[in-house]
């Protein structure tokens, strides 16, 4: 018979595969795939189109719909120019911390993940269970949807979702939406002492830039509903995280590029936030090709993760709730893929070993209580599908 890791077995091994977004994540999916394989357990893939990564999903007990469906994703962020105290792909244990990059978000839930699969088919659960692995989700949770898409027509249709985002093991019910939009300003050059003949990319660049410093200003003062309140902070928020531009000081700037993003609270239309800016930008392009007709503003669409809006009597918040016996109310402002499968028709919930503030750290970890609570939680899982 082969043997059946533990879940610090199989979490030592996930983070053995240096996955960074930027990165193949090919060689771990050959392992797990090779591993479930190895337990009687079939594994599909979806496989990117254009570049080596893929997303794994499987499903064990009756082939009937309602699993629940347990998602994690395979990406990491980068280690370059931390100050890591050891080597960030081998979990090392100390002062009660399992130290590693991904340890907590969130190679430590998918080795609990993939441990309760297995589990659960030895088990010969009568409800069934599903596992979903998907890949960039560090750089926009762009690879989750392709691979629920896939699920559809592979495996029967799962309930509730339990995504496995560090939460220290609360139930989230919601968390904001966000969208990042690369936006690229061409302008045209001519020397700055004849401004008025030029266009320059960084000063119509700022005039798009300070659409976030309106809206974010307009947004603080406005008086926020009752789902937006639950919110740190309770409203909708603009950025811009980086730009680039120009040539020399003397000259008027070619070119000027930034991602403009926001993060919506639940109850925000994000496709009127999205035609907002756009409108926006169109505007102020007008005003650049009225001096220079080869002047114009690009915007690429980077992602777009929805909100997760609590449920209504969720079957997700519900079971994660009946296994933790937590009975607190918890919202986040970050994203996750949660809001894609509820998107999608499940019901979903975060809930998952570890604290969020970890995530991306230099010396992340996740501690061995934490990890312990969430092997506790798959045992009563287990326990409940049988």
């Amino acid at each position: 018979m082969t043997v059946r890791m533990t879940p610090l077995e199989l979490m030592t091994k996930l983070i053995s595969f240096p996955t960074v977004s930027r990165d193949t994540n090919l060689p771990l999916v050959d392992w797990v795939e090779g591993y479930l394989a190895d337990h009687g357990i079939v594994a599909h893939r979806y496989v990117d189109p254009d570049q080596p990564k893929a997303a794994l999903f499987a499903h064990v007990g009756p082939e009937v719909d309602g699993a629940v469906v347990l998602s994690g994703h395979t990406d990491v962020v980068p280690v370059d120019g931390q100050p890591w105290e050891s080597d960030p792909y081998v979990v090392t244990e100390r002062d009660g911390k399992y130290f590693g990059r991904g340890t907590c978000d969130m190679k430590g839930f998918d080795a609990l993940a993939i441990w309760a699969l297995v589990e659960a088919h030895v088990a010969g659960v009568r409800t069934p269970l599903q596992l979903a692995l998907s890949f960039d989700e560090e750089i926009g949770c762009l690879g989750a949807p392709p691979m629920i898409e896939a699920m559809q027509a592979v495996v029967p249709k799962g309930g509730p979702v339990i995504v496995g985002e560090p939460s220290m093991m609360k139930a989230v019910t919601g968390h904001k939406g966000g969208q990042g939009f690369a936006t690229h300003v061409v302008g045209f050059e001519v020397h700055s002492s004849l401004l008025p003949q030029g266009v320059s990319a960084i000063l119509e660049g700022a005039k798009v830039i300070d659409f976030a410093n309106a809206r974010n200003a307009e947004n603080m003062a406005a008086t926020p509903s009752a789902l937006a309140a639950m919110f740190d902070p309770p409203f909708t928020t603009w950025h811009v995280g980086q730009i680039k531009g120009g040539t020399a000081h003397n000259i008027t700037a070619k070119s000027c590029a930034f991602s403009m993003d926001f993060r919506a609270v639940p109850g925000d239309d994000v496709v009127a936030l999205k035609e907002a800016y756009l409108a926006h930008v169109a505007h102020i392009e007008k005003g650049m090709q009225a001096i220079h007709p080869d002047t114009r503003i690009e915007v690429d669409a980077r992602f777009n993760v929805p909100p997760l809006t609590p449920e209504e009597d969720g079957s997700a918040e519900a079971l994660a709730r009946a296994i933790t016996g937590d009975n607190g109310t918890h919202v986040v402002s970050y994203g996750t893929e949660a809001g894609q499968f509820q998107a999608a028709g499940y019901s979903a919930v975060v809930c998952g070993p570890g604290d969020i503030a970890q995530a991306h750290q230099p010396n992340e970890f996740i501690s061995v209580a934490q990890f312990e609570a969430g092997h506790a939680f798959m045992r009563d899982l287990v326990a409940r599908l049988k």
